[in-house]
């Protein structure tokens, strides 16, 4: 009885385990609690069971094997149209998705190339711009030249004319000196005369 409760559990700890991948002796002796020697014995008798159905089945009726064909077909060609349609529907979709990927690219290239004219001629505009400013400076700057050189030559054409006045003024002082010094002599020499024409 103990060594049917041992078969037991082997054989439940290959059928989980081969729903997932092959059983061997250690994944089946510690799934199943049991020692390597009970492991190899019942996995081997496992195996030989289930290769056994394998090959019962392969001797089913040609009839019943003609049906299972036939509603394997069926289910074949039910799920080929399934994922037929399902797979049109999803290129659809993709198509439809790519489509309006596509039309935002080209607006967002659009937009771009607008942008970057835009961007270009505001560019050209502050450049020349910047280029009449600089012409203006530099008119600016001549012009204040000429204009510092005349006032310059107005400076020293009016030294020149006031050092002439200053000149003149001397001179004119000069005469009027000399000529006060004239007529005081004449006077001087015209006072004795007629104080003595006065004493007679």
């Amino acid at each position: 009885m103990a060594e049917q409760s041992v078969k037991d559990r082997v054989y439940a700890a290959a059928e989980r385990i081969s729903a997932e991948k092959n059983p061997t002796v250690a994944t089946v002796r510690e799934a199943a609690g049991v020692s390597n020697a009970d492991a190899t014995r019942f996995l081997k008798e496992w195996r030989a069971e289930r290769d056994s159905a394998g090959s019962k089945i392969a001797a089913t009726p040609a009839t019943i094997t003609e049906q299972a064909l036939r509603l394997a077909g069926t289910v074949w060609a039910e799920a080929v149209h399934t994922a037929t349609a399902e797979h049109a529907i999803i290129e659809k979709a993709w198509r439809d998705e790519k489509a309006h990927k596509d039309r935002e690219i080209n607006e967002l290239a659009a937009d771009l190339d607008t942008a970057a004219r835009t961007h270009q001629e505001t560019i050209k505009d502050l450049m020349a711009q910047v280029e009449e400013s600089n012409q203006a400076a530099r008119d600016n700057a001549a012009t204040v030249a000429d204009v510092r050189e005349q006032l310059a030559l107005v400076a020293r054409k009016h030294a020149e004319e006031i050092a002439e006045f200053k000149s003149q003024l001397a001179e004119a002082r000069a005469t009027v000196a000399t000529l006060q010094q004239t007529q005081d002599a004449l006077i001087a020499r015209i006072q004795p005369s007629t104080e003595g024409k006065k004493a007679k």
